[in-house]
């Protein structure tokens, strides 16, 4: 079966509605995650505790029709806490492999950045390769494999910054926020103790998702759109204020969610104003400021900004 790009396109918008049942005000933020899960993407949730980074993340995994874990990362979490750990039988004098948590197709990684790093690069592999290894022996992790991590601000107390390296695996990065004052007061006035995630149903099956994923692959990238977006790329490595710049994984996974936007948009091209509204979640947390930018206050998202205004649009 082959989809059109209208199907396509009325399934993601549905997924999107399912989601704001749960995430009320929040249409822009749900949209882009699932941009990410279509584009195969993982995602960063970071925000202060309390306004719905969690919840977002397991009304996602309910949407999709496959197996779920969650990992609470805590600061005396193990490697093989998550990855699983090869145990021996007495019976035979052999070792069997015990898979953890990791192997699911939706992962949540609940405040991620509270492990300590040692536990966090264990998810390197399997956020790269799709597959972890062991004594040795690599395991493939089923297939897609996503992770939805949430993480609280980094000068919160127990939390450790996120390696780079890690922070360039993931697709994109988002932050919530408050609600609406009136989607607020509405939650306060209807929410009983009801989970609110336990009233949506599985709405997309793991082979509908990868049928998305083939179309995505099919959405035209021109010459001059593609141009646009390396040239956004390059003025991060080349900007006085910044230590590094967006790595080709990043040049790619932008390239990748412009063409997952083009499908959501009913389209099979992509144009500039796919790649200029995602620049921030997708670039923003993927380059270092210099010294003086970081103590001075200056916000990466601001960086980014101001290159998209120097870097001309093509028309």
């Amino acid at each position: 079966m082959t989809l059109s790009a209208v199907e396509a396109s009325q399934r993601m918008k549905a997924v999107c509605d399912n989601l704001a049942q749960v995430i009320r005000g929040k249409e822009d933020k749900i949209e882009l995650v699932v941009l990410a899960l279509v584009a195969g993407g993982h995602v960063l949730i970071e925000d202060i505790p309390g306004v719905g980074k969690t919840t977002l993340a397991r009304a996602l995994a309910k949407t999709v029709d496959g197996k779920f874990n969650r990992i609470q990362f805590t600061p005396d979490l193990l490697p093989t806490d998550i990855t699983g750990i090869n145990i021996f039988n007495q019976h035979d004098n052999s070792f069997s492999f015990n898979p953890g948590p990791l192997f699911a197709h939706i992962l949540l990684g609940d405040e991620i950045n509270r492990a300590s790093p040692r536990t966090q690069s264990a998810l390197l592999e399997a956020m790269s390769e799709e597959q972890v290894t062991v004594d040795g022996v690599s395991h493939k992790l089923p297939s897609p494999f996503i992770v939805l991590a949430t993480q609280n601000p980094i000068d919160y107390h127990g939390t450790y910054p996120l390696p780079e390296a890690q922070l360039d695996r993931f697709m994109l990065q988002i932050d919530l926020g408050y609600p609406p004052q009136d989607k607020e007061q509405a939650l306060l006035m209807n929410r009983t103790r009801q989970d609110p995630v336990d009233q949506i149903s599985p709405i997309l099956s793991l082979e509908f998702l990868e049928q998305l994923r083939v179309v995505v692959d099919t959405i035209r990238l021109e010459p001059s759109v593609s141009e646009y977006l390396l040239k956004i790329v390059l003025a991060s490595r080349s900007h006085p204020q910044l230590r590094l710049g967006v790595s080709t994984r990043g040049t790619l996974l932008y390239g990748r969610i412009a063409r997952a936007r083009a499908v959501m948009q009913g389209r099979d091209y992509v144009i500039p104003e796919d790649v200029k509204d995602l620049a921030v979640p997708v670039l923003a947390h993927r380059i270092l400021l210099d010294t003086k930018a970081q103590y001075g206050g200056i916000a990466r998202a601001n960086i980014v900004s101001e290159i998209l205004s120097s870097v001309k649009i093509p028309r």
